[in-house]
């Protein structure tokens, strides 16, 4: 118990560290980001800590019902996003369990659902190329050692509040997409249709 209790306080005065440094280096221009950007921030640098995966703490997982199957899933998806103004523009197999190399060891099961909205997308290119290395929006779906399914996806906290302040416009969009893809994850998953 004692050794937990000593990593919570190690990770604590890391975080409190790097406030200090972030305010004293930086000052100026970390006030002029989102509110709620530090702590979105300090909350995936504690997930990094936590399990040193980089993934990990920027994505977001739900376990997708046994009787869900995987056909319910791509259509949910398809229905929920439909029901945001997104289209679901990509549904790829990346493993069916079928050997990829000359091992013979079988694949866990993968898949990707891609998601967009065709004007939300060019209104966000319009305000940076780079958002083009986010889109389209992913779901994706993995097959663990247990043969458990689950659903992920990026935690978009950083894309809406990561920067200065959005629009009102933008900030509009980036929580409906957001609200969209998070729901057809979980809605999927449930086998909610």
């Amino acid at each position: 118990m004692g050794f937990i209790k000593g990593i919570f306080t190690f990770i604590g005065l890391v975080v409190v560290g790097a406030l200090i440094f972030a305010f004293v280096k930086f000052g100026g221009p970390v006030m002029s980001l989102d509110s709620k950007a530090l702590s979105l921030y300090m909350n995936m640098f504690g997930g990094v800590l936590e399990t040193g995966k980089t993934a990990d703490a920027m994505s977001i997982k739900v376990k997708v019902d046994p009787e869900v199957t995987n056909e319910d899933i791509k259509d949910i998806i398809e229905s929920v996003a439909s029901d945001g103004n997104m289209a679901l523009v990509g549904d790829v197999t990346i493993f069916d369990g079928s050997p990829i190399d000359a091992s013979g060891k079988p694949t866990k099961y993968a898949r990707t659902f891609s998601l967009c909205s065709r004007p939300i997308a060019q209104k966000f290119l319009d305000f940076s190329m780079a958002f083009g290395a986010f889109m389209p929006c992913r779901i994706m779906l993995q097959e663990d050692d247990n043969g458990d399914r689950w659903l992920n996806t990026m935690d978009m906290g950083l894309m809406i509040h990561g920067g200065k302040t959005l629009e009102p416009d933008m900030l509009k969009m980036a929580e409906q997409v957001r609200d969209t893809v998070y729901g057809a994850m979980y809605a999927a998953a449930k086998g909610d249709f």
